[in-house]
């Protein structure tokens, strides 16, 4: 699998495709409302893309963006195999992977200048402190993350970080967050979680991780989540996220869609067994409708974006 996440212009969106996967993206696009896809790389990292644009009977606009906004390029590319070839290089980050095409700087005028926060001692240290918490949970994206650095200080009639400002610390946080995940080493509590929720995929019970925002918006939603066959659910929301970082476990609600409690009881076991399968600890009396929790877990989400 290639280390990106693609986003197609009718909101598809792609983690980890396989080069073949990429290759067919690419030959799609051409048609109304489908001509374009972004890749990015995981984790996203400030400035750094690949983007083709077509349609179809025209060439392929190919540009990548090489860590500023000054250094964005771009080639005219006749067939897509050329850009199939130059994209996947990128992804793999391969040496000479732009060797192919024609590329010419884009002029996209000067930087705009990001001026400094005013911001009290106190403010600066809370607003901090709230993204890094944010970016701890492991979910969120840049835009994201720079939305909650705008919003978090916002009063009735006080705006003090503009939408430029939240970017530029978001991405300066993003970063330092990213630096610290390069050193972890092996697989993390977190991705055994997406292990075993991947596994239950698999036998037909729809798995998500940081689901909505509370257990009554994720009963409401979550029968919508899946396939038309699933069989049950298990989940974890935002909040149990935000518990989970603090070190006090990880809680997950399950069930079955056909209402019963032998349903549901089959479910929660299925779910024990999986997370066992991984080598999380869990705790869970048996009781249908009771919620699983997983601990101890040592909760170091990588960043994907």
């Amino acid at each position: 699998m290639l280390e990106i996440v693609v986003m197609t212009e009718n909101g598809e969106r792609y983690v980890r495709v396989s080069a073949g996967g990429l290759a067919g993206l690419v030959r799609r696009i051409g048609g109304d409302g489908d001509r374009f896809l972004v890749a990015q790389r995981i984790p996203d990292l400030p400035d750094v893309f690949t983007q083709v644009w077509h349609e179809a009977g025209g060439d392929y606009t190919l540009e990548y963006r090489d860590g500023a906004a000054g250094r964005q390029f771009q080639a005219r590319v006749g067939e897509p195999e050329a850009v199939i070839a130059a994209m996947t290089g990128w992804a793999r980050q391969e040496a000479g992977w732009d060797g192919g095409p024609a590329w010419s700087l884009l002029d996209l005028g000067p930087a705009r200048e990001v001026p400094p926060l005013s911001l009290g001692e106190d403010e600066r240290e809370k607003l901090e402190k709230q993204v890094r918490e944010t970016l701890a949970g492991g979910y969120v994206s840049r835009a994201e993350l720079a939305e909650v650095a705008e919003e978090y200080l916002v009063t009735e009639d006080r705006r003090p970080v503009s939408r430029e400002q939240a970017r530029a610390l978001a991405d300066r946080l993003w970063l330092e967050r990213v630096a610290e995940t390069a050193t972890w080493q092996g697989e993390t509590d977190p991705e055994r979680v997406t292990r075993a929720f991947t596994a239950l995929a698999d036998t037909g019970i729809t798995a998500r991780e940081n689901f909505t925002c509370c257990r009554g918006c994720g009963h409401s939603e979550i029968g919508g989540e899946g396939e038309s066959d699933a069989r049950g659910f298990v989940y974890f929301h935002s909040q149990c996220t935000d518990s989970a970082v603090a070190g006090h476990g990880l809680t997950l609600f399950h069930g079955g869609f056909d209402g019963s409690s032998a349903t549901a009881a089959a479910i929660g076991h299925e779910v024990v067994a999986a997370l066992q399968a991984v080598g999380l600890h869990t705790e869970w009396d048996g009781t249908p409708g009771q919620a699983i929790t997983v601990a101890p877990l040592d909760w170091r989400r990588r960043l994907i974006g």
